[in-house]
């Protein structure tokens, strides 16, 4: 199981997915460009230590990504049509995550083999993409039994 990071803008949050990918032994991919300049510093405060520790992938843009990635395409939004909850997930899925700001653009959408989203109290727009990513990766864990022993 992968998590894909696509032109993240947020430091903070990456570095917490970084975290979160290192303590469950769930490989990272960050697609570029980023809002920001990626580097361990701009994540040290939030990653910790841990973002020397993930199994890290940065690719220049959504087709280097592409070409270097296999798998079911699993995308995190609130326009998803199926809840995380009701999804089934393989070990072998890209869990995708879009920008804090904006999520993803339209083509991302339709290149998804699977949409869901996090059920939210009714009028609320969306979570932090690093709970909602948290959130979905510990349910895809979960079913597939991918713990870390």
């Amino acid at each position: 199981m992968r998590l894909a990071l696509f032109q993240p803008d947020q430091p903070g949050n990456v570095g917490t997915l970084l975290r979160l990918g290192a303590c469950l032994g769930v490989a990272v991919d960050v697609i570029e460009p980023c809002g920001f300049p990626f580097s361990h510093h701009a994540v040290k405060r939030s990653a910790m230590d841990y973002s020397e520790l993930v199994d890290l992938s940065v690719h220049a843009d959504w087709d280097a990504f592409r070409a270097a990635r296999a798998g079911r395409l699993v995308l995190l939004t609130t326009k998803g049509s199926v809840a995380h909850t009701d999804a089934g997930y393989r070990s072998d899925d890209i869990l995708l995550v879009g920008q804090e700001s904006a999520g993803v653009p339209e083509f991302i959408h339709d290149a998804a083999d699977l949409r869901v989203r996090v059920p939210l109290a009714p009028g609320l727009r969306s979570l932090n993409v690093a709970i909602a990513a948290a959130m979905v990766v510990g349910e895809a864990l979960r079913q597939t039994e991918g713990y870390p022993a």
